[in-house]
């Protein structure tokens, strides 16, 4: 590869890049063969590039808990890429100015403060994907970070050993952000499993991130900005690099893949570059972490936010060319002249080290499944309505009707999620909780062999499918989001929400309450001088976040929510199917007093408070009267954002 070709990343302080999303119309469709981009003619040329590693800037240890929390910084601020050897610099926003943003790697068992600092033009907002995090730290799309500002988000880490991801998630303008880099890896392992498992490590367990993307004929990308549909894109990226190769050994390696395309499903194969057979692999991993075995297969269904794992074995083909292949007619995407390759293996010939190397065990992981359960608690319908992606005939901007469910903390409930369309597929995610895949009718009419043994947080819902997913909605009280992760969809405006019902003689004795996630203490704060003194960090606002006591006994809690409800067997709530006609007004609420032990925090009463119009386009505007929440005044382009809060009542346990 000549150097003037190598793509290189270029951090260049460009102060507010409004400019740089304009938008330009895109095709509707177009051919197998033809380009929606500039043709791209390096395919397989570069190579594959990883992400850095994020480092800790300092850390905690509570002696009372026993548990670390490990501090670290990210930056949103603008950069620019050579994407195109051929044609202009690419404007793009990121996490610490690369794409994909930094890769965490975090031990189970040491909780993480990330403070997340805006430098940029626009509003974000932080999901850390499959995590059940407390509501206030989980994203919730109108609690962004607004330019200028930072807001410290409060991270477990303390579920089963998986591959996580954070992105944005602010209301409206999420496909957006995350498109333009606002996405990276966040990988939780557990040191005791993965030396009892013996899977391939270091440099033989590789991160694939895979995007689609369009381009304009400078070298910029076409925004998703005004895009109502779909955006699928026709520039395969791995890693932020398209179409690369890697470079690997005759010998067994881990990929984690994860989808952060805004809107692309791949079904995925991998081949002998020029062949059509397609060469097994192993699954060994999902969103929810291990799977209770390995499953062998020759194809890999992936949407949008689903991560999975594969064990791809080399030693047949040494001195050979690998390709990882994407079908053409994936549900209801347009392909494009070369979306259906992916990625590139070079396999060499020599083997440098033999380690983790061996066959698969015959069991991964006892996978804490929920406890089986027949009928149907909630059924919800993902359509398109009068030009606006709904759930239940719900707008994520119909503040009084939003929240959809209202399961019983500590109960497992059925959830049917329906696409009677062909016309587009979506792909579920349910904050806070894992689930299982109990049925698919329609479509593919059939769970896929890897999903039947995983737990899940995204299931593909394909084109006139109605699928079955079983959960246990624990272990925290408070109102999360679901929606549809194709992010065009998402921020017009198939997204709802479900409040976790608090146990009113639940008797556990929490040190803090989290219902609220638009709660006025945990919103964003100026990032000013006091704000970048990591002495005030070490000194105060760690020792305060270990205080809350959060997430460090979490095992009890779930153990007093199974104890509470084999003690109320007879008197179990039962949730009602009918979500859709809900007009229930959610109200503000009080948020209980925090006892610490060496902090003093008053009782915070939610009502409304100071909110501003903010500057949109194509969504209608309703001026609502918000709880818990100051909204300033921020542009946001040609997007509209609402000015509502959460609106939550978590005073009744009934569906």
């Amino acid at each position: 590869m000549h150097n003037s070709l190598r793509i290189s990343r270029t951090l260049i302080g460009l102060g507010f890049l409004s400019f740089l999303i304009a938008f330009t119309p895109s095709p509707v469709s177009a051919g197998d063969s033809d380009w929606l981009s500039p043709p791209y003619n390096y395919i397989f040329q570069f190579e594959l590039p990883q992400a850095p590693i994020a480092k800790p800037k300092t850390s905690y240890y509570n002696s009372t808990t026993k548990v670390w929390i490990d501090f670290y910084e990210v930056i949103i601020k603008p950069f620019q890429q050579q994407v195109y050897p051929n044609l202009g610099i690419t404007n793009l926003v990121g996490y610490n100015g690369t794409t994909p943003g930094p890769t965490f790697h975090m031990t189970k068992g040491r909780e993480a403060l990330i403070r997340f600092v805006n430098q940029y033009d626009r509003p974000s907002a932080i999901h850390l994907h499959g995590s059940y995090s407390r509501a206030p730290f989980d994203g919730w799309a109108e609690d962004t970070i607004r330019p200028t500002y930072y807001k410290d988000y409060y991270y477990p880490n303390n579920q089963s050993a998986r591959t996580l991801w954070y992105h944005d998630h602010a209301v409206h303008i999420t496909a957006v952000n995350a498109y333009f880099g606002q996405a990276g890896s966040y990988i939780l392992s557990d040191p005791e499993e993965e030396a009892r498992l013996g899977l391939p490590a270091n440099k033989y367990d590789v991160t694939l991130v895979l995007q689609s993307k369009v381009y304009k004929s400078n070298g910029e990308l076409l925004s998703p900005e005004n895009e109502r549909e779909s955006l699928y894109g026709d520039v395969i990226h791995v890693n932020g690099q398209p179409w690369p190769y890697l470079n690997v050994e005759p010998r067994t390696y881990r990929f984690r893949m994860l989808n952060a395309a805004i809107s692309r499903t791949f079904r995925l194969t991998i081949v002998v570059d020029g062949q059509q057979t397609a060469i097994p692999f192993f699954v060994i991993a999902s969103d929810g972490g291990y799977l209770s075995k390995p499953v062998q297969t020759s194809q890999l269904f992936i949407s949008m936010a689903e991560r999975w794992e594969l064990i791809v074995d080399f030693t047949p083909y040494a001195g050979k060319k690998i390709v990882i292949k994407n079908a053409r007619d994936v549900m209801a995407d347009e392909d494009y002249n070369a979306t259906d390759r992916v990625l590139q293996f070079r396999v060499g010939i020599t083997v440098t080290n033999s380690s983790n190397n061996g066959p698969l065990p015959a069991e991964l992981s006892k996978v804490p499944f929920p406890k089986p359960k027949s009928g149907v608690d909630r059924s919800f319908k993902f359509e398109r309505s009068s030009g606006e992606w709904r759930i239940n005939g719900v707008p994520f901007a119909n503040v009084n009707n939003r929240i959809l469910a209202r399961p019983t903390r500590g109960m497992t409930e059925v959830w049917e999620l329906e696409n009677s369309s062909g016309g587009w597929s979506h792909p579920v995610h349910i904050h806070l909780i894992d689930f299982q895949v109990i049925s698919r009718t329609g479509g593919r009419n059939a769970i896929q062999p890897y999903e039947a043994v995983a737990l899940k947080d995204v299931v593909l819902l394909g084109t006139n499918e109605k699928v079955r997913v079983l959960a246990k909605y624990a272990p925290w009280d408070g109102v999360y989001m679901f929606h549809c992760h194709n992010l065009v969809h998402e921020d017009h405006d198939m997204m709802a929400a479900f409040n976790v019902t608090q146990l009113a003689d639940f008797g556990y004795p929490e040190t803090t309450k989290f219902i609220d996630p638009m709660e006025e203490r945990w919103r964003d704060k100026l990032y000013d001088d006091k704000a970048k003194d990591l002495r005030i960090v070490e000194s105060e606002t760690l020792p305060f976040f270990s205080s809350l006591d959060a997430y460090a006994h979490v095992g009890q809690i779930n153990d007093a929510l199974d104890q509470y409800f084999l003690t109320r067997s007879s008197n179990i709530p039962t949730s009602s199917t009918k979500t859709s006609t809900s007009t229930t007004k959610t109200s503000t609420t009080k948020t209980s007093t925090t006892k610490t032990s060496t902090t003093k925090t008053s009782t915070t009463k939610t009502s409304t408070t100071k909110t501003s119009t903010t500057k949109t386009s194509t969504t209608k505007t309703s001026t609502t009267k918000t709880s818990t929440t100051k909204t300033s005044t921020t542009k946001t382009s040609t997007t509209k954002t609402s000015t509502s809060s959460a609106k939550i009542s978590t005073t009744k346990s009934s569906g």
